[in-house]
């Protein structure tokens, strides 16, 4: 058996161990078992990259398999992976390990729960494997699907808008990559739906690039919050249990920019190189409204909704601008952002879980009470705001480095138009976590809070040792990253 064919099989032996299990010991013991071999699954398959790398192999994609499906559309089981598939299967690992134990408390249907939660890694794990158009887009639609029943059952505050609005809108946006697929395949002439044998022949009519790659890289950029269509996002966000915000935003909306990467921009070149421009603009007004939009919020969930918009704002910015500082960045920054908003949102989940609040204005004073979970508070605000030595400044300064090397006006201007969106970032953050942890607490019944339990320790702490190690030792994970970028670059260079 293929070796990437454990980041699926893993999930479904763990689906039917859920399914099975009696009693909520059994249930934890099979989460944590399955999260754990996904995480060292995923430890394992770095160092396997690393050292074939070394050695070597200059094969754009690594550990491949492929077994026909389907033969009278040629759609096959067609998985590899490069730096940036590897990257993102050990982010996804962790974000899954750790919404483990955020969740290791949550009633009711527990069972049912983590049934849903673990069909959505799945599809996460899957997509990332994936290099048949099919089957990227089937992993797609199984990792969108459980979204509306995690919301709408086990979320909070308007979960029935929030778990429509969000699944209308990035079903939509699924049509709309349907399409732009179907064209693609049936455009190029191909005998297949391999992404790297449609990009050899190279042979998409640029008439045609110039109608499929505006939607497919809008139907991967609604689930990226491309401007207008993120308002799904902070909803949904809002609503969503803890390790489901964590995973959504941690994961999930990094499926948008790897797609737009991998599929639009790599298979239609030309089509990227010509219409750039538009999707620029509209990136450049996702990165500085949602920065905007963070400042005057007052619920905690919706404060990290629209900060990520604003950053997977820059992660689609960074793939238009053509060369490979900025493209490498993005990939930083959708490691960096994953890790820092599922800390973030881990962190707000378990203040919720006391104070039974997320209003800004009914918190004051948690350190105090909650010195644990306040410093790491403050950990992933500093994050956030791009403090050296920490994820956010790498990859913040790696696309700005990246978007600047454009020498014409156009591109520079908005380059520091979404430079600015650093000082608003640190303006909210600074104000936010003044606000909420320090001074003197005014609610009586705050005065009686506990802080962090062992498993809130323990998924707080392994992210915030990510955090902290990307942004101290970026080199290994940027050269990694850089190698698999340069194909697609290359591609996108007139």
């Amino acid at each position: 058996m293929n070796f990437l064919s454990i980041f699926v099989l893993i999930p479904l032996l763990m689906l039917a161990g859920l399914w099975a299990a009696r009693g909520i010991k059994a249930i934890r013991g099979v989460m944590v078992t399955g999260a754990s071999a996904l995480l060292i699954a995923s430890v394992v398959l770095t160092f396997m990259y690393l050292g074939e790398r070394s050695a070597g192999n200059t094969a754009e994609m690594l550990f491949r398999a492929d077994t026909l499906w389907y033969a009278p559309l040629h759609i096959s089981y067609s998985v590899g992976v490069d730096g940036i598939s590897v990257a993102m299967l050990l982010l996804s690992a962790v974000i899954v390990f750790t919404g483990t134990f955020a969740s290791w408390r949550l009633q009711p249907l527990t069972k049912e729960y983590f049934l849903w939660f673990t069909l959505l890694s799945m599809g996460v794990f899957g997509f990332f494997i994936s290099i048949d158009l099919f089957t990227m887009f089937m992993f797609y639609e199984i990792a969108l699907i459980p979204m509306y029943l995690l919301i709408g059952v086990w979320g909070s505050g308007r979960k029935e808008y929030a778990a429509m609005k969000l699944t209308l809108m990035l079903m939509g946006g699924s049509a709309f990559l349907l399409i732009g697929i179907l064209g693609i395949y049936f455009g190029s002439g191909a005998t297949t739906m391999n992404l790297l044998e449609i990009a050899q022949l190279h042979n998409i009519p640029f008439a045609q690039q110039c109608i499929w790659f505006p939607l497919t890289f809008l139907g991967f950029g609604v689930l990226g919050a491309l401007f207008p269509f993120h308002t799904w996002s902070p909803d949904g966000h809002a609503s969503a249990p803890t390790a489901v915000s964590m995973l959504h935003a941690g994961v999930l909306m990094k499926l948008g920019g790897y797609g737009c990467f991998r599929i639009a921009m790599y298979l239609m070149p030309e089509a990227a190189n010509e219409l750039s421009w538009i999707f620029l603009i509209l990136t450049g007004i996702s990165v500085v409204y949602g920065a905007f939009s963070a400042c005057v919020q007052t619920d905690l969930k919706y404060i990290n909704a629209y900060s990520s918009v604003s950053h997977c704002g820059l992660v689609l910015f960074a793939i238009l601008m053509l060369n490979q500082t900025a493209a490498t960045g993005a990939i930083l920054q959708m490691l960096s952002h994953g890790l820092m908003t599922a800390l973030f949102f881990a962190l707000i989940g378990m203040i919720y879980g006391r104070t039974h609040t997320r209003d800004v204005r009914e918190l004051t004073g948690l350190m105090k009470v909650m010195p644990f979970l306040s410093v790491c508070y403050v950990i992933a605000g500093l994050a956030n705001l791009g403090l050296p030595g920490l994820s956010g400044f790498i990859a913040e300064m790696t696309i700005f480095v990246g978007s600047f090397q454009n020498n014409d006006v156009f591109h520079r201007t908005l380059t520091i138009i979404a430079c600015s969106s650093i000082v608003i970032t640190a303006a909210y953050i600074l104000r936010l976590v003044g606000k909420i942890l320090y001074g003197t607490c005014t609610n009586k019944h705050h005065l009686a809070l506990t802080d962090a339990t062992w498993d809130e320790r323990v998924a707080v702490i392994c992210l915030i040792v990510c955090v902290a190690g990307l942004g101290m030792a970026p080199f290994w994970v940027s050269h990694m990253i850089g190698e698999s970028v340069l194909p697609v670059v290359s591609q996108l260079i007139p």
